[in-house]
């Protein structure tokens, strides 16, 4: 399997055989546009096929490589799936803080957040389990659609210092479980915290100003 800049803990988790193409989504090569159709990432290759689109994918895995990390009882898997289709919805709300480039954007985005974040606490809080998973005590496939943006957020969190997750001590517990797991915080290239600098540098946002301010502007 060969996967395109892809999200690994998934891949991980299942004990997968395959190899990693990164790609450099401000310079994307022709190769890549042709498999891609959104030109996002990631991409994952088997034999001859081709799939995009992260639900996509992990619901392939799941269907095809043991162990399952979808639940076996159908009720509590549909809400797997529906909770993770809301992912673009949390992704949305979070980005809107971290990749705020004024103070008004970053205001607006703080303001605007607790919605979203809200409901995701609600899921938790009616999983009908302690945690520290969605699922319980095993990674599910919830935890790995959740885990990347979690895991930006976090790191854009040491600089802006928002607190917004205080509100919400399920989620901010849930963060801070998935971040002590190597297979969500080793699903990532080993340069990710200097492209993710690069990156905020890039875009001109207010984390990325606090980065540079505290001299982890990259060379």
């Amino acid at each position: 399997m060969t996967v395109g800049a892809a999200r690994r803990d998934c891949h991980a988790r299942k004990n997968v055989d395959f190899e990693v193409t990164y790609v450099n989504l401000q310079d994307k090569p022709d190769w890549f546009l042709e498999i891609s159709p959104h030109g996002k990432v990631p991409v994952l290759k088997v034999d001859d096929e081709i799939l995009f689109e992260s639900n996509a994918i992990a619901e392939f895995l799941d269907e095809t490589v043991p162990p399952r990390l979808h639940p076996e009882d159908p009720i509590a898997r549909a809400r797997n799936r529906a909770w993770t289709d809301y992912v673009p919805d949390f992704v949305k709300a979070l980005n809107a803080i971290g990749y705020a480039t004024t103070q008004e954007a970053l205001d607006e985005g703080i303001a605007n957040a607790p919605k979203a974040i809200a409901r995701v606490e609600g899921a938790l809080a009616s999983r009908g389990n302690d945690g520290p998973y969605f699922n319980g005590d095993r990674l599910s496939l919830v935890d790995a659609a959740y885990g990347p943006m979690l895991q930006r957020f976090l790191l854009v969190e040491e600089h802006l210092q928002t607190g917004i997750l205080n509100d919400f001590p399920l989620v901010k517990a849930w963060a801070d479980a998935l971040l002590s797991n190597e297979l969500v915080t080793g699903a990532v290239a080993d340069n990710f915290a200097e492209e993710f600098v690069k990156n905020h540098l890039r875009r001109k946002t207010v984390a990325g100003s606090k980065m540079e301010a505290r001299g982890m502007a990259a060379e």
